[in-house]
């Protein structure tokens, strides 16, 4: 099974797909991925059914996940309404679960409660042609922390080639509120993932990829940790870019400069 293949999940289980960055200039903060060695994809506008979507990307891609940079296209119909609310939450605000079956998860969505909208299907170009996905989404106000979804892929073979895979994974999601177990308790609600005790505060376990949550101001998604095979030449680089680094166990931790916004975990 090649890298794109195992993007899927199998049915009934869910992965850590992706976290993405809201941000005002895509290729400032591309500039900040590449001085710490990663290869970052092209850029590419998000389009809809009925057109143009109002942002674009540019893109980590992993072994295992990938890392969205996101940014309001400023020449579309939806651009002043996308750049207004991105503008209100620079930094990781998105985290998106993996699915086989987007419609499956819309229709437990409603069933939970959580006021789904409209399943959309979306495409972007890319050099092979055009990526292909259907996402289910939460009425916004029903996840405080940030935009919550679940992306199914339907041509992972397009984004996940060789040319820009980068040899890492996709390992967690932080997640922090001021009332940790309340957190937990309504992401398990919604993913259907088992709550469990971990350090002070709680995890979920997708069959790839895992959910921390801990003690916050507010609630929101304030980092990713990543699993890499050569922690201390990413440190290095990190440190030759400016990047102020703590290191906690066999782990190091950068603070993302505002351009990006958040944490990067790595070990």
């Amino acid at each position: 099974m090649n890298v794109a293949e195992r993007q899927k999940p199998p049915p009934g289980a869910l992965y850590l797909d992706h976290v993405s960055h809201f941000v005002a200039d895509l290729d400032a903060a591309a500039r900040v991925f590449e001085a710490l060695g990663f290869k970052v994809t092209a850029t590419s506008a998000q389009e809809g059914r009925e057109g143009p979507l109002g942002t674009s990307n540019r893109c980590v891609m992993l072994e295992e996940g990938y890392i969205e940079i996101l940014s309001p296209t400023m020449d579309t119909p939806n651009a002043r309404r996308v750049r207004e609310m991105m503008a209100r939450h620079r930094g990781v605000h998105m985290a998106v679960f993996g699915t086989p079956d987007a419609e499956a998860e819309r229709r437990l969505l409603e069933a939970r409660g959580f006021a789904p909208q409209p399943l959309i299907e979306f495409d972007r170009p890319v050099e092979s042609g055009r990526v292909k996905f259907r996402l289910a989404r939460p009425a916004p106000e029903k996840m405080p922390e940030g935009r919550i979804q679940f992306v199914q892929q339907l041509t992972p073979e397009m984004i996940w080639t060789k040319k820009d895979v980068n040899p890492m994974r996709l390992a967690a999601v932080f997640v922090a509120g001021r009332d940790v177990a309340a957190s937990a308790a309504r992401w398990a609600h919604f993913s259907g993932l088992l709550p469990l005790a971990y350090q002070h505060g709680a995890r979920l376990d997708t069959a790839r990829g895992s959910v921390l949550f801990g003690a916050g101001d507010a609630p929101a998604i304030v980092g990713y940790a990543l699993a890499c095979r050569h922690p201390k030449a990413l440190a290095a680089r990190c440190s030759a870019a400016g990047i102020a680094l703590e290191r906690r166990s066999r782990r190091y931790i950068a603070r993302l400069p505002d351009s990006v916004g958040g944490a990067l975990v790595f070990g």
